[in-house]
C-alpha cells in the first residue's frame, strides 16, 4: 500500500464515529507508517490517535502517543511540525486529565506536565486560562479546597484564546464546581445562555446537561431535569469515554426514585467495568451502581444478567452479590487515589455516593411508565382521565356493600354467595363466604352443603390461581353431587367443568360434558338453568373455534324467557362475540350495540366495559372506537382497563392523533408492568412508533430501546428485528446516522437465511441509501452490491437491477469513474434480461429508464458528453409515458447540461428553459437549473441576461 493511499486512509478515519472502529483504523494506518520511512505520517497518525483513543475511551494509550510526538517535536523539529504545534498544546489538557484518573500516575509526574503545559503556553504567548484551568482540577482532586478555590478565581479571570475549552465544556466544569458548593441556582443561570447558544463540541450538550442534573432536581425544575436526564444519556449511553458521567445518570435516578431505571443502566454498561476508559470512571460507576443495587437488593430477588467478558462466562447475579462487590471495588480505587494523593478526599466523596438515597418526591423519568409501578394486580391506581368524546352515560353502578346476616345459616349464606356470585357482587361473594367459613369452620355440615361449597370454591380462584385450579375445583364438586344424586346440580357443574376442559386442551371430554348439560337441563331445568345451559355450550364451542355453533347456541340462549338480566347481558356478549369471529361485521355492530344496552341496564363494570369494548371493534370510524373505549374506561374495574387502554391507543393512531395515543399507550404499558402481564415489551414496540408518529424522535429512541431488550429476553426474534427497524428510522430522524447504520447491519445479519433473503437485501439497500445521502459513496457502493447479490438471490429482478444503478452512482460520486463505468455495464446487461417481454411492466421501463440517466452520469464524469446524449435520447418520454414527471424533468436538465458540455449552448438554452419554467419556485432543481442557464448564457456571450437570470433566482455568481 502506498503513502499515499496511507494517507487517503487516515483522512477517511476521521470520519468515523470515536470509538473501537476508528481507533482499530488508525492504530492500523500507525503499524504501516512504522514500516515505512514517511515522518510525517508517523508523526501525524500519532496525533489522530492520541484524540481518538481520549474520546474513544482508551485514554492510558494517549500517553504513549503524546509523549512520542511531544519528544519527536522537540528533539528533531520539523517544518511540518508547526502544522500540529496548536494541537499538541492542546492535547497537555488532555495528559493532565488522564493522569489524575490513574492512582498508579504518581501525582508529580501530573504536576510536572502541568508545569511544563505553562512553560510552553507561556513560551508561545498565549493565555493561561486553560493553565489555571487544569491546576483547579488538580487542586479539586485532591480535596484542597482553599487551592481549588484560589485556582478558580485565577481561571475565569484570566483571557479566553483558542486553547480555552470550548463555549460549552468550560461552563460545565463551572456548573460542576457551583453544584459542589452547593450554589445550584447559579449553575442553573449560568448554564441558562450556554444551553440557548450553539454548541460544536462533540461533548456538549451532554456534559453540561448532566452537571446540570443535580442543580435541577435542587432548585424544584423537575421536567428540565427530566429532559436534561434523557437527551444527555441518549447521546452518552454508547461512548465508554462517558463512563463517568453514566455514573451521574445512574445516582440521578437513585435520587429520584427511578431504582428500575438505574438498575437498567446498570445491567446495560456493568461489562464496561472490565474495560473502563479510567481508574476514576471505574471507582465512581461503581459506587453509584452499587448504591443502586442495593436498595433493589432489599426487596429480594433481583437478579441482573452479566455479559461474558475476559475468562467469566455470562450469567445472572443477584443485586446483593453484585452491589457487594462493586462497594468494595469503589472503596479500594478510592484508597489507592487517597495513597497517591496523601488525603481522604476520593473516600469521603465515594463514601457520600455510596449512600445514595431519594430525595423528594418520585420524578417518573421513564417514557414508558407514568408512574412508579406499584405491584401486581388490583394497585393500579388512578387511569386518570379520558377524552371527552363519550356517550355521556355515566361510569357503571359501584358494587354496593352487600350485608351478610348475623344470624344467617350455612345454607342462607352459601345461598348469599350464590346469589353474588350470578349478579357480579364479587366483594359481597367473598364476604359471605369468610362469615361462612369462620362461623362453620368447627361444623360437620351435611353433604348438600359441603357440595355447595365445593361449589363455590372454584368462584373464589381467580387468575393467580389459574384455570387449571379452577378445573379441579370444579371437579372435586361435580364428585360430590353425583355421589348426592342430585342431577341437576351435578350438570350445571358438568357443564362448567366442560367450558373449563374446552379452555384448557380438553376439547373432547369437555364437549360431551357440555352437551351432555345442556340436554338434560333442556328437558329438566328451568328458563334460567336452560338459558345458562346453552350459553355454557357456546362458550365450550368458542373456545374449540366451532363458531357457527357457538352462535346457534348463544341464539337459544337469548331465546329463552328467563327473567335474570345479568345472564341476559353475559349472553348477549358472548353471541357478539361469536358474530365478530364469524366476520359479520353489519350483524357484529348490532350484537355489540345490544350487549352494551343490556350491560348498562345491569350497571355492571366488567360487563359494560366488555360490551363498549365490543362496540369499539365493530365500528370503523377512529372517532366512534375511541368514544366506545371512553365509556368502557369509565366503567372499568383496575384489572379490566389494560386492553382498552390498548384499543383506545390504536384507534387514536389510525385517527392520526398520536400526541393522545403516546397517552394511551404510556398507560398501557404501566398498567402491563404493575399487573405482570406479560407483554409489555411489545406494547413499548407500539408506544415508540406512536413516539415518532407525534414528533417526539427522542423518547421514540428510549422506548424502542426498551423494546428491542424486552423482546429478545423473549426470543421474539422476528418482532425484536421489527423494532430494530423502527429504531433505525427514528436514529435517522435524530440525525445519529452511525447508531442507524449499526441497526441496519445487525438486521442484514440475523436476516441471513434463504427465506430472509429480500428482507435481508432491503436492510442493506437502506444502509446504502443513508451512506449515500452522507457522501460516504464508498461504502455506500459496497452496500447496494452487497444488496444486489441478495435481491439475485431471491429472484427479484428489478429490485437487483435498482440496487446496481445505485452502486454505479454511488462510485462515480467516490471518484472511481472507471468502477462506475463497469457498473453501467452491469445495469445494461440485467436490462436487456428485463426488456425482452412482451408487455413491459411500468416498474421496468422506470429502471431501465433511470439506468440511463446514471449512464449519462457517468458518461459526462468520463468527458464523453456526446455519448452520454445518446444514451439519454428518448428517456424524458419513457419517464413521461409511466408519469414519472419529476424524474423526466431531472433528466432534461441533465440532458441540457450534457449539452453545454458537449459545446453545444444554442440547443441548451431552449431546453434548459423549458426545464427552468415548469420547475416549482425556490426548490433545488429550479435553483439548478437556473445556475445551468445563466452559465450557458454567458457561453453564448448574453452575461446580462445570465445576471438577471441569477438576481431572480438569488444566486450568486459562483454558486452551483
Amino acid at each position: 500500500m502506498s503513502e499515499g493511499d496511507l494517507w487517503r486512509m487516515l483522512r477517511e478515519s476521521t470520519a468515523l464515529p470515536y470509538g473501537a472502529g476508528r481507533t482499530a483504523a488508525v492504530e492500523q494506518i500507525m503499524r504501516r507508517a512504522d514500516a515505512g520511512d514517511d515522518r510525517r505520517l508517523a508523526f501525524a497518525v500519532r496525533m489522530e490517535a492520541t484524540t481518538a483513543y481520549v474520546s474513544g475511551g482508551e485514554p492510558a494509550k494517549s500517553l504513549v502517543t503524546f509523549s512520542w510526538c511531544l519528544a519527536e517535536f522537540d528533539r528533531d523539529p520539523q517544518p511540518y511540525h508547526q502544522g500540529f504545534a496548536h494541537l499538541l498544546l492542546w492535547h497537555f489538557k488532555y495528559m493532565v486529565n488522564a493522569m489524575l484518573r490513574f492512582p498508579e500516575l504518581p501525582l508529580d509526574r501530573t504536576l510536572a506536565v502541568l508545569d511544563d503545559m505553562q512553560r510552553r503556553y507561556t513560551e508561545g504567548g498565549h493565555s493561561l486560562q486553560a493553565v489555571y484551568k487544569h491546576r483547579y482540577l488538580v487542586a479539586d482532586h485532591v480535596g484542597d479546597a482553599e487551592a481549588a478555590e484560589r485556582w478558580h478565581r485565577e481561571w475565569l479571570t484570566a483571557p479566553r484564546d483558542d486553547l480555552s475549552d470550548c463555549a460549552g465544556c468550560d461552563p460545565t466544569t463551572q456548573v460542576a464546581y457551583l453544584a459542589q458548593v452547593g450554589r445550584y441556582g447559579e449553575a442553573v443561570a449560568l448554564a441558562e445562555p450556554v444551553l440557548a447558544g450553539r454548541l460544536a463540541c462533540t461533548e456538549q450538550p451532554q456534559a453540561i446537561l448532566t452537571a446540570l442534573l443535580v442543580p435541577y432536581l435542587r432548585t424544584g425544575r423537575l421536567d428540565a431535569a427530566r429532559d436534561a436526564h434523557r437527551e444527555a444519556y441518549r447521546r452518552q449511553r454508547d461512548r465508554l469515554a462517558d463512563l463517568w458521567d453514566i455514573a451521574d445518570h445512574v445516582e440521578f435516578c437513585t435520587l429520584t426514585g427511578n431504582d428500575a431505571r438505574a438498575l437498567e443502566i446498570v445491567e446495560r454498561h456493568l461489562d464496561w467495568l472490565d474495560r473502563a476508559p479510567t481508574q476514576a470512571a471505574a471507582m465512581h460507576f461503581a459506587a453509584t451502581a452499587a448504591a443502586a443495587l442495593r436498595r433493589a437488593a432489599g426487596g429480594g430477588g433481583v437478579t441482573l444478567h452479566r455479559r461474558a467478558t475476559g475468562d467469566r462466562p455470562a450469567g445472572e447475579v443477584s443485586a446483593a452479590a453484585l452491589a457487594t462487590e462493586l462497594t468494595a471495588t469503589a472503596t479500594e480505587l478510592a484508597a489507592r487515589f487517597d495513597a497517591r494523593n496523601g488525603t481522604a478526599h476520593q473516600s469521603t466523596l465515594i463514601a457520600r455516593r455510596l449512600a445514595a438515597e431519594p430525595v423528594g418526591e418520585h420524578l417518573p423519568l421513564s417514557a414508558s411508565l407514568r408512574r412508579r409501578p406499584a405491584g401486581p394486580a388490583g394497585s393500579a391506581g388512578s387511569v386518570g382521565s379520558v377524552g371527552s368524546a363519550g356517550s355521556g352515560r355515566p361510569a357503571a353502578t359501584p358494587e354496593v356493600e352487600t350485608p351478610v346476616p348475623a344470624g344467617a345459616t350455612a345454607e342462607e349464606l352459601l345461598d348469599l354467595a350464590d346469589e353474588c356470585l350470578r349478579t357480579h357482587r364479587r366483594a359481597g361473594f367473598v364476604a359471605a363466604l369468610a362469615a361462612y367459613d369462620e362461623r362453620f369452620a368447627d361444623a360437620e355440615p351435611p353433604p348438600p352443603v359441603v357440595a355447595r361449597r365445593l361449589e363455590l370454591r372454584a368462584g373464589e380462584l381467580g387468575d393467580a390461581e389459574g384455570p387449571l385450579a379452577v378445573r379441579d375445583a370444579t371437579r372435586a364438586a361435580l364428585t360430590a353431587y353425583r355421589e348426592l344424586g342430585d342431577q341437576v346440580r351435578a350438570q350445571v357443574v358438568a357443564g362448567r367443568l366442560g367450558v373449563l376442559l374446552c379452555l384448557t386442551g380438553e376439547g373432547e371430554e369437555g364437549l360431551a360434558l357440555a352437551r351432555e348439560s345442556d340436554d338434560f337441563l333442556a328437558a329438566h331445568g328451568d328458563a334460567r338453568q336452560r338459558a345458562a345451559a346453552h350459553d355454557r355450550l357456546g362458550l365450550a364451542l368458542a373456545h374449540l373455534g366451532r363458531w357457527d355453533e357457538a352462535l346457534a347456541a348463544a341464539d337459544r340462549a337469548a331465546a329463552e324467557p328467563h327473567d335474570d338480566p345479568w345472564l341476559a347481558a353475559r349472553v348477549a356478549l358472548h353471541r357478539a362475540h361469536a358474530v365478530e369471529e364469524l366476520d359479520r361485521p353489519e350483524e357484529f355492530r348490532a350484537a355489540a350495540d345490544e350487549a352494551r344496552r343490556l350491560a348498562r341496564d345491569v350497571g355492571v363494570g366488567e360487563l359494560v366495559t366488555a360490551a363498549a369494548l365490543a362496540c369499539a371493534r365493530a365500528v370503523e370510524a377512529p372517532a366512534e372506537q375511541v368514544a366506545a373505549c371512553d365509556e368502557a374506561l369509565r366503567a372499568a374495574p383496575p384489572e379490566a382497563r389494560l386492553p382498552v387502554r390498548v384499543f383506545r391507543a390504536r384507534a387514536l393512531l389510525a385517527a392520526r392523533r398520536a400526541a393522545e395515543a403516546v397517552d394511551d399507550f404510556v398507560e398501557a404499558v404501566t398498567l402491563c408492568v404493575e399487573q405482570g402481564a406479560e407483554g409489555d415489551a411489545f406494547l413499548r414496540w407500539e408506544l415508540a412508533s406512536a413516539y415518532r408518529a407525534a414528533g417526539r424522535p427522542a423518547e421514540a429512541a428510549e422506548v424502542a430501546e426498551e423494546a428491542v431488550l424486552g423482546l429478545d429476553r423473549l426470543g421474539a426474534q422476528a418482532e425484536a428485528d421489527g423494532c430494530r427497524h423502527l429504531l433505525a428510522g427514528i436514529y435517522v430522524d435524530l440525525g445519529e446516522l452511525d447508531p442507524a447504520l449499526a441497526l441496519l447491519e445487525q438486521l442484514a445479519h440475523n436476516l441471513d437465511g434463504p427465506d430472509n433473503l429480500p428482507h435481508r437485501a432491503q436492510m442493506l439497500e437502506e444502509a446504502g441509501g443513508l451512506l449515500y445521502d452522507a457522501d460516504r459513496d464508498a461504502l455506500a457502493a459496497q452496500r447496494f452490491a452487497e444488496a444486489a447479490t441478495a435481491y439475485r438471490l431471491a429472484g427479484a429482478a428489478v429490485d437487483e437491477l435498482r440496487a446496481r444503478r445505485r452502486e454505479a452512482e454511488s462510485l462515480l460520486w467516490a471518484g472511481d469513474v472507471p468502477a462506475a463505468e463497469r457498473g453501467v455495464e452491469l445495469c445494461d446487461g440485467l436490462a436487456v434480461a428485463l426488456t425482452g417481454q412482451p408487455e413491459q411492466p411500468p416498474a421496468v421501463t422506470y429502471e431501465v429508464a433511470l439506468v440511463a440517466e446514471v449512464a449519462g452520469l457517468v458518461l459526462n464524469g468520463a468527458g464523453r458528453p456526446d455519448e452520454a446524449l445518446e444514451r439519454l435520447a428518448g428517456v424524458p418520454a419513457r419517464l413521461r409515458s409511466i408519469e414519472a414527471f419529476g424524474e423526466a424533468a431531472r433528466v432534461e436538465l441533465l440532458v441540457g447540461e450534457t449539452l453545454s458540455r458537449a459545446g453545444r449552448p444554442v440547443e441548451a438554452e431552449p431546453l434548459l428553459r423549458e426545464v427552468l419554467g415548469g420547475m416549482p419556485q425556490g426548490s433545488r432543481s429550479a435553483l439548478r437549473a437556473a445556475w445551468l442557464l445563466a452559465g450557458t448564457l454567458d457561453e453564448l456571450g448574453r452575461p446580462d441576461e445570465a445576471a438577471a437570470i441569477r438576481a431572480e433566482h438569488g444566486l450568486n455568481d459562483d454558486e452551483n
